[in-house]
């Protein structure tokens, strides 16, 4: 079925029309067809049109039926991409410690199955990179990993190298690392490299 794809797709193309179109569609089907997996799919394509056209309290509580779907149905991923869209809602309505549980148990879920371009997405919506890295030191993180000196990554990014150890001590800290070697073994582990 194509109906989800085109309709996240319509959404991120600033097509809300369109977009909701396609999801009216996908509820029709979903709702003659009985079956909970279309259910939650729906239900998930409707919360974020909801939440692209602006309405975070409708998505709210039509992205909690959603999730309350995929646990139903025991699919871990899709439960994650459903609090993805969860917190992104409760922050929209102001609900900050509701938006950081959410996008936190989000990105656990993310980290435990391994699904790298969604941590990424995660990241990018709420400003950090995964692991709490910022977007910086990723970009340091990766340069280490490539076997960059201080001097060379302060160079490149056109910074001092101060601000690069300092960089990289944040990354170790946050990384619960002692060594570059360490790090860079992390990052590789950890599709960030």
């Amino acid at each position: 079925m194509l109906l989800p794809a085109y309709a996240e797709i319509t959404l991120a193309a600033g097509e809300g029309e369109e977009a909701r179109r396609a999801s009216d569609e996908l509820n029709e089907i979903a709702e003659r067809s009985g079956r909970p997996m279309l259910e939650a799919i729906a239900a998930r394509v409707r919360g974020a049109v909801e939440l692209g056209e602006g309405d975070a309290r409708q998505a709210a509580t039509t992205l909690r039926r959603a999730r309350q779907l995929w646990q139903e149905l025991d699919a871990p991923y899709e439960v994650a991409r459903v609090r993805m869209l969860m917190g992104l809602a409760c922050r929209e309505l102001g609900d900050a410690d509701g938006a950081t549980l959410e996008l936190e148990a989000a990105r656990g879920a993310f980290e435990q199955l391994g699904a790298a371009p969604d941590l990424a997405r995660l990241g990018s919506l709420t400003g950090e990179a995964p692991h709490g890295l910022s977007a910086r030191e990723l970009e340091v993180l990766r340069h280490v990993a490539a076997g960059k000196s201080n001097r060379e990554i302060a160079t490149e990014l056109v910074v001092s190298e101060h601000t690069v150890a300092r960089h990289v001590q944040n990354i170790f800290a946050k990384l619960g690392v002692s060594s570059r070697t360490a790090a860079a073994s992390f990052a590789y582990e950890h599709h960030l490299a």
